[in-house]
């Protein structure tokens, strides 16, 4: 075997680990990967010594704490690049629209602003990054939701208690038709948000990009929400998107 070959049984041995979700035995692992158990053991010792695998308990291993902090890593470099290229679609989107752009990600059951571009009005929706909502409330939130898969809506769903469910699945499955969000005063009371998926080059949603104003001013047209969603769907082509959704 060589070293191209060693890398490529080191890292399936990683992928099935991630895949699963679940921690394997010696014999698992080398049966997922197609290996005898004398040499998925050999690999894991290398790996474990480079803490990139655990042994949990007797024959138990899981993915460990060092590829967790990598995985870190590149979650920040992936979100550095994204608020990069997202920034001049932002900027024109304020610009036009006159209110506040911001971008957010989903973390867990959370939607969480990590950028935004406020709008120049004396009256305007003041975001803060970092800021953490609910993922069922609000347009940013729900977009995200709407557009990931099945099964995460579905273990998402079996989590909240304070929400109407069937009004809420009836609400993604309309975000989903028509290909944005919009709410009013879900978040705050008198603000109201349009948003749209952002989609990287797998066609899996990564982002929401919003504008939001208040409610006194902002009127939802057909021409603001084609503002939306052309800028979302120009940024994910940016992102490598190969279809749209």
């Amino acid at each position: 075997m060589n070293g191209t070959q060693t890398l490529d049984r080191a890292l399936e041995i990683l992928f099935a680990l991630a895949e699963t979700q679940e921690m394997l035995t010696v014999s698992q692992i080398a049966d997922n990967v197609g290996i005898p158990d004398s040499t998925a053991y050999r690999f894991l010792q290398t790996l474990e010594q480079h803490g990139l695998i655990e042994r949990k308990g007797k024959g138990q291993i899981t993915l460990g704490l060092r590829i967790l902090d990598l995985a870190r890593n590149v979650h920040h470099q992936i979100n550095k690049q994204l608020i990069e290229l997202a920034i001049p679609f932002m900027e024109d989107l304020t610009k036009e629209t006159g209110e506040t752009s911001i971008l957010a990600l989903r973390s867990g059951g959370s939607v969480i602003c990590i950028h935004y571009v406020e709008s120049s009005r004396p009256i305007r929706l003041k975001a803060e990054i970092g800021k953490a909502f609910p993922l069922h409330l609000g347009a940013s939130g729900k977009v995200l939701l709407a557009f990931e898969p099945s099964k995460v809506v579905d273990q998402f769903l079996s989590g909240i208690k304070d929400s109407d469910t069937i009004e809420l699945i009836q609400s993604l499955t309309k975000i989903r038709i028509d290909g944005y969000s919009i709410s009013s005063g879900e978040i705050y009371p008198d603000v109201i948000a349009i948003a749209a998926p952002v989609f990287d080059y797998r066609n899996q949603v990564i982002a929401s990009l919003t504008i939001a104003g208040p409610v006194s001013r902002e009127s939802i047209d057909e021409t603001l929400i084609q503002k939306i969603v052309h800028t979302t769907t120009s940024l994910s082509v940016k992102l490598g998107m190969k279809n749209e959704y």
